[in-house]
Order: structure tokens, then sequence, then C-alpha cells
């Protein structure tokens, strides 16, 4: 799935735990689980709690100029590109003695950062594929094409999943796609800020064309001919609230069937070109998308879809281009979505580059120097301990013994991986050319391309992971019912072995406690033990539910993100229950690790204030205007401040620990809880 890059470690949800064994940070950038520094105390905490919490980082942390946000978890992941860089940069250095791994990942990364190498080349990588598009006599001949260019988001995405119905099989997958811009709704809406990003689109398109050697009047009309193409897709699409529902992207048909909704599209040729020559099945996640492609592929003409083409191709590719393609990109993508000021260093571009594309190769030698054997089982103590609350929480609701049953049968179900998987993916046939970087991009997403498609008619590897080791993230796989926590975030500073436990579980027992809640917000509840989609649920008990979440969505909505912008309470309703439900179950965890201890003051905050201070200290952040805009469409997470406003005033233990009057800011009226 091709997602525009957004330099933002926050729009995840995290998991962090220090690992003692690990590498140490060195005393000038130590930071505590609980930074006195990073507080404001002249604040009250009953009235702003992330004000409180962060007003100190934030004044002492302006966001870099590369960068479109900046936060605790940002600088950890600036941290970790550093140490990559440092294999990075070694594993180049020619050297007869390099391994197969050392020597993919050091050729790829040099090729990357020659620049001098690849602005010499200016388009020219791109001209075979230019002039396969050039040669094109018939719209026939679009699905051939479209399957070459299948990386690039043309038209729409193709992949395998897990089958909804069957979470142990594997099966082929469309889905909506083609779309320059990040989002349907930036096609779709008519606000003066849309119809002012549309125009600043337009003209970007308009000098990629120029780039490409068109002459500017030829390349403004094929840029309307792009807006025009992609308008028409963006309108076929579904929203991101609507894609929410699993149930709204299970529709399992017959190659033959998925013909008859889009009879103009070659749909034998393009899976015999991508290798599925006798594909009988498949999942078409929106049938109405397909229609949509169909009637304009019936549109327009072949000289509009040359033009289409020609702009994926450029775009999808842009990043790995000469430096006059590479600013323009930055341009528009970074400077007027994001508001970055300065693109990524060419290092840091490269090193993300070397992540995406040769990971788990790359992973190896991050593991080994910063990731020790015994790490795994430390990791797991913690995670097992709110596990255990989690269980508590579940016996104690108020649902049917039906409906416990299945939850504590899922969540005993849930899988823990943590670190890097236990056997490493073989990249021998990707073929990396030293001084290529474009060719080793391409080659790396076609075998990435083929390795999805390979699975499809397979049983399911539980092995597998969906993020790369060095990756500072975690995530939760509702069909593979497990929680992954990757080495990159398994490192200071996250959590400080020098504090008592307090801030420690606020920070890393919130987080994950956000994790396991995953299993359980409106979307994961849909899914069984097995990672099956399907309803396990009483209706009482699920009325109740959907009562309790309404409450979350009710509220975050309520916040304005930017100017008159609201949080789309119902886009953030999943993180906004997790975010609640983990803390939750952290504050649990806690109380019953330091049981029978006597926990006294530390620097003038008692251990529960201490606890939610380390909670609010984990979104210490600020972020930039146009990136607020951005996030505000695309973002299933919530703005830091209200990730920590929003769930400590539905916390009567928050309210008890700051001695916070009815009526307080931080204290909501009518509490939400869902777990």
């Amino acid at each position: 799935m091709a997602i525009l890059r957004i330099s933002l470690v926050a729009l995840a949800a995290m998991c962090f735990v220090f690992l003692a064994t690990a590498q140490q940070p060195s005393a000038a950038n130590y930071t505590p689980a609980l930074d006195l520094n990073a507080m404001d105390r002249t604040i009250d905490p009953c009235v702003d709690f992330f004000a409180y919490s962060c007003g100190g980082w934030i004044k002492k942390n302006p966001i870099p100029p590369d960068q479109s946000s900046w936060d605790t978890y940002s600088k950890m992941q600036d941290e970790n590109l550093a140490q990559l860089r440092g294999l990075l940069e070694a594993a180049a250095a020619p050297d007869p003695n390099r391994n197969a791994v050392t020597l993919k990942i050091g050729d790829y990364y040099a090729s990357c950062t020659d620049d001098k190498a690849r602005d010499n080349t200016g388009a020219a990588p791109l001209r075979p594929s230019l002039n396969r598009i050039a040669a094109m006599n018939s719209k026939s001949e679009i699905p051939d094409v479209a399957a070459s260019m299948a990386n690039d988001g043309v038209l729409f995405r193709f992949e395998s999943i897990q089958d909804y119905r069957d979470a142990n099989k594997v099966i082929a997958n469309a889905d909506q796609g083609g779309l320059g811009l990040p989002d349907r709704d930036y096609y779709t809406k008519d606000d003066a800020k849309s119809q002012e990003l549309r125009k600043a689109y337009l003209m970007h398109v308009q000098k990629m064309f120029e780039l490409l050697g068109d002459k500017p009047d030829a390349a403004a009309a094929e840029a309307q001919t792009v807006m025009r193409i992609e308008t028409a897709l963006a309108k076929g699409s579904m929203t991101r609230v609507e894609r929410r529902d699993p149930k709204s992207l299970d529709h399992k048909m017959t190659a033959a069937e998925l013909e008859k909704i889009s009879p103009d599209f070659g749909w034998p040729l393009y899976f015999a070109k991508v290798g599925l020559p006798s594909l009988a099945s498949l999942n078409v996640a929106v049938p109405a998308f397909f229609k949509s492609m169909n009637a304009v592929l019936d549109k327009e003409s072949l000289a509009d879809w040359k033009a289409y083409l020609r702009w994926h191709l450029v775009h999808g590719n842009a990043r790995f281009l000469a430096t006059p393609f590479r600013d323009e990109n930055f341009n528009f993508y970074g400077k007027t979505l994001q508001g970055q000021q300065e693109p990524l260093s060419s290092w840091k571009r490269c090193t993300e580059d070397v992540d995406d594309h040769l990971g788990e190769a790359l992973g190896q030698a991050y593991v080994e120097k910063y990731f020790p054997p015994d790490a795994k089982q430390k990791a797991l103590k913690m995670v097992k301990e709110i596990e255990t609350a989690m269980q508590q929480d579940i016996d104690g609701l108020s649902m049917s013994p039906a409906t416990k049953q299945q939850a504590l049968l899922k969540l005993q179900g849930m899988a823990n991986k943590i670190g890097y998987p236990d056997k490493w993916r073989d990249y021998s046939k990707l073929e990396v050319v030293r001084g290529d970087e474009l060719g080793n991009a391409q080659r790396a997403r076609k075998f990435e391309f083929d390795r999805q498609l390979a699975k499809i008619g397979k049983p399911v590897d539980h092995g597998e992971w969906g993020m790369t080791p060095p990756t500072v993230n975690a995530y939760y796989d509702p069909q593979m019912n497990d929680i992954n926590f990757p080495a990159g975030v398994l490192q200071p500073p996250a959590f400080d072995p020098k504090s008592d436990a307090a801030p420690n579980y606020g920070d890393t027992g919130g987080t994950i406690g956000h994790e396991l809640t995953h299993g359980f917000d409106d979307e994961g509840r849909q899914f069984d033990a097995h990672g099956n989609l399907r309803d396990w649920w009483t209706p009482e008990d699920a009325k109740e539910f959907e009562k309790r979440a309404s409450c979350i969505s009710d509220q975050y909505s309520s916040y304005t993100i930017i100017d008159d912008i609201k949080i789309n309470g119902k886009l953030t309703l999943g993180e906004d229950v997790a975010d609640l439900g983990g803390l939750l179950l952290a504050y649990m965890a806690w109380k019953a690790d330091t049981t029978g201890q006597t926990l006294d003051p530390i620097d003038g905050l008692t251990p529960d204030q201490r606890f939610f201070v380390g909670y609010g200290q984990s979104w210490c952040g600020q972020t930039r205007d146009e990136t607020k805009r951005l996030r505000a469409t695309v973002d299933p997470h919530s703005p830091e401040k209200y990730r920590t406003n929003g769930v400590v005033s539905n916390m009567p233990q928050f309210q008890e620990a700051f001695h916070c009057k009815a009526g307080a800011p931080m204290v909501n009226q009518n509490r939400c809880r869902v777990w």
C-alpha cells in the first residue's frame, strides 16, 4: 500500500519498553521518564494537563526545519536514524569481506547518497517506461501498462490480504487508489483551503510535466487532465470513516464478476501480467470504485490516459530522481501540504529508503548491535502484566457471560511479537546494483509486490511482521490477533531504569495497553480470536458498546484542531478508545505491581501525579499548521494535546490525584469509558 510519507512517528500509536541490556544513551542525550524541565508548573493541571506536563518541553524544542512536527518520539526516531546511518555507512564502504546482507544494504545506501551521479541522469532512468506509455496504440493496453506500474499508484491497489471470513487463507484484493493527493476529500471538499490546495496541486503536476520536457501550455493541459481523472476516481472512493468498518470492505467475488463491474478494463490481461493468470476469485474492497473507474476508462481518450500514466510514473518515482524532481516533489508534498521548511538531508532520506526496501536485511545489523537476545523476555514481562490487568478488567465488566467468554478467548489467543521476526526475510533474489538508485528502488518494490502476490492461495504465515525491526512504532493486527513491538521502538529514552515505576507505567504501560485495547476497539472487536470477521457479541452487549463508544466520539468531535476544523471523532474513534483503555489498564497494572509498597512523593509530586505526568509527557510535541490540516483529513489519531487531556478528563483517578474540583476543564462531566 503506497502511503504519503509524513515524517511523524506520532501518526501511529506507539509502545515503548526500555531494555536494560541495550546500548545506553550518553549523559548529554539522557532524558528521564519524568522530566521536570519539560513541565510548566505555572499551569493548573486541572485546566490544561498537556500544557502543565509539556509546556517547558515545547518552549525548548522548536520544530526542526526538515520536520512537519516534533515530539518526544520524533526525537527518538531521529536518534534511531543516526544509529542506522552508522551501520549503513560502514556497510557501504568497499570491502571484499562483506557478507550478502551487508553488501546489499551498503550498495543500496551508497547508490542513494550519490547525488552527483543521480543528477547527471536527469529523467533518463524513466525513459524506457515513458517510451512504453508513448507507444500505446489503444486503451486496451492500459491493463498491461498498469501492471508494470503496480507500485506507482496507478488506478487502483492490488495486493494480497487475509480472507476476512477465513483468516487462515490469503486471497487477492483489489482496492481503490490512483490519486496524487493524500485523500479523496481533497478532491471533493469545496472550502477555500481545499480549492487553494487543488490549485497548488495543479501547478505542481504541471511543473513535473515540464521537468519531463513538456512545453508549459501542454503541461498545463495535461495537469488539468490528471485532475479531471483523479477527481472522478475520488468521487467513486469510500471515505476514511466508511473504511473503518471492515464489513464495508468485505466483498469476495469471482474474477468474472469483477469483469462485469468494470468490463472496459482487461482484467485477464492484468492478472496474467502480474503473474496470476488463473485467478478465480478475489476480494473487491470497494465495488463502487471499480464501477467509477470503468466509466472514466470509457470517457477519457487514449491521449488523456497517457498523460495520467506519465504523471503517476514520475510522481511515484520522484523521490529517486535528479534534484529538480525531488525539489519540486518536496515543494508540494513537504512544504505546501505539511509546512516543512527544508527537505530531509540525503543521508536521512536514504536511510529511510533502505529501511523501506530492505528493512529485514538492515534489521539484522541493527538488532545485532542494539537489541541483544535476552531483550525479548525483558519486554514481554511488562506486556504480560498489562494483559493480566486487561483480563481482570474484562472479568469485571457488565456484559453477558457469552460475550465475556469470547473476549477472554481473544485476549488469551493474542500473540506478542517482540523485537524482530524469528525467521529473517530472504532478499537473495533482489538485485541491487551499485550506482543505480532508481533501478534499485523499482526492483525492490517489484520484489515486494511479487512476494505479496506469491502468498495468494497459501496458508497465512503467522510469523511475518508488518514493520521492519528498526521501526520506531508498534501496531496491533486484528486478523493476525497479535501485537508487534519492533526493536527500534524498544530503546531508551522511552523508559527510564533510574526512575520510580509510576512514570514508566504511565508512559510505557499506557502505550502497551493501547495496543492491547485495539483488539477490542470499534474495529478490532469485530474480529474473533482467530482473526475472522465474525459477530461474537450479543445484541445487548453490542448496543451497550456502541453507546459507550459514541460518548468518546462525541467528546473528541468537540475539540478544535486549527481554525474552525474539529476532530472527526468517528475517524479517530479507535485510537481514542485505545488511548483511554490503555491508560486505565496501565494504572491497574501499576497499582498491582506496587501493592504493599510505601510510595513517597518525589520532586513535589505524589506517585499518582507522577504516573499521570509520565503519560502526559509521552505526548509532548508540536505540529505545523499545514500538517494539522492534513492530519484532520487523513490521521485516525487525535492531536497530542487531546490524546492527553481527552484521556485524563475521563479518569476519576486523575481528578483525585490532582484534587480537581467538579466543573474543572480536566474533569469531564459526562465521563466516558468503554473498557
